[in-house]
């Protein structure tokens, strides 16, 4: 597997069992955990906190499952209390930042997908004294935004690597499918590639509704046929994206970025080429740990800048490797 970036300064990551939130997620694709404490392992002896993890998670996005999973194996850890919660409209995700701040939460864990409407609501934690750690999407805008630090991936970089995967392997012609226009991070991974790439088309698709993902991208396949290579920028997308191609005929073939068990034996299956893994559980782990660092000792993770969780590049040789962290939810 070839690793671009290596993620820096990582805690052991036992699995342990889950703590009870407080909080409920108005997005990701599974079931809120029953009331109550399902932790069975040794939390630290540290004095408990709270921790509010924010997201612009979308309605059924599953990808969030996975980094909700690590922030909770954290949490089970470091005898964080944590509240989980998302939703994909900017205004609403700053409204749960404010709430967050009027429950003096000890910590924020938030997404940057959305900068400009986050500007105003971190600065208001800022100043209530509430670190923020941002995460997943939004590098540059979380830093400049004055968060602790930054776990995840630099989403332009992700974007180049593939870009120079993809002209590797002879392609020219790229269509880049974005479910959620206007986030920073999905936009940048396409610039990444019409950077390599400038043929690269964008196309734009409604991530919550699959059946227009399906009908846009097989309009576009039936109107252009010089595409030799779709690339999507989400699991689910890339999987709807193998049904697509079958059914209208169309010779390209098909990227990805981002990980589930389905896309990973896609990969060993010959239906994808490749996908750029972000790694989202050490992101949601190593968001939790970065702002119990800082409350147990003052430590700043990453000193003030980003710690990279990605991207790496996985293919039909490495997708073995994946696979049983995929089916058990963490890659």
């Amino acid at each position: 597997m070839k690793k671009f970036r290596m993620a820096a300064g990582l805690a052991a990551l036992a699995l342990v069992p889950v703590i009870a939130l407080a909080g409920c997620s108005s997005a990701g694709g599974r079931t809120e955990p029953a009331s109550g404490s399902g932790d069975t392992g040794a939390a630290a002896s540290t004095p408990p906190m709270t921790i509010a993890m924010i997201t612009h998670a979308a309605a059924g996005d599953t990808f969030w499952d996975i980094v909700r999973k690590g922030a909770e194996a954290a949490a089970a850890k470091d005898n964080v209390k944590l509240v989980y919660s998302g939703d994909a409209d900017g205004g609403r995700q700053a409204q749960l930042v404010q709430q967050a701040i009027d429950q003096n939460v000890d910590g924020i864990a938030l997404t940057f997908a959305k900068a400009d409407a986050m500007k105003d609501v971190v600065q208001k934690a800022l100043d209530a004294g509430i670190p923020v750690v941002g995460f997943n999407g939004g590098q540059q805008e979380a830093l400049a935004a004055g968060a602790l630090t930054y776990i995840g991936q630099d989403d332009k970089q992700a974007g180049v690597e593939a870009g120079k995967k993809l002209v590797a392997d002879g392609f020219t012609q790229p269509i880049c499918m974005i479910q959620e226009q206007g986030h920073v991070g999905l936009e940048a991974r396409c610039a990444g590639i019409k950077e390599q790439i400038p043929a690269t088309e964008i196309l734009y698709v409604t991530g919550t509704d699959m059946a227009q993902v399906s009908s846009t991208l097989t309009a576009k396949l039936q109107a252009d046929t010089s595409a030799d290579v779709v690339m999507g920028l989400g699991a689910p997308f890339t999987l709807a994206a193998i049904d697509v191609v079958a059914q209208t005929g169309s010779k390209a073939k098909i990227g990805s970025f981002d990980m589930n068990a389905d896309l990973a034996q896609a990969i060993i299956d010959g239906k994808v080429i490749f996908t750029v893994d972000q790694q989202p559980y050490l992101q949601g782990y190593e968001s939790v740990d970065a702002l119990w660092l800082k409350k147990n000792g003052g430590f700043a993770l990453g000193g003030g800048g980003a710690v990279a969780t990605g991207p790496t590049i996985v293919t039909p040789g490495t997708a073995e490797a994946v696979l049983a962290g995929a089916k058990e939810g963490i890659r």
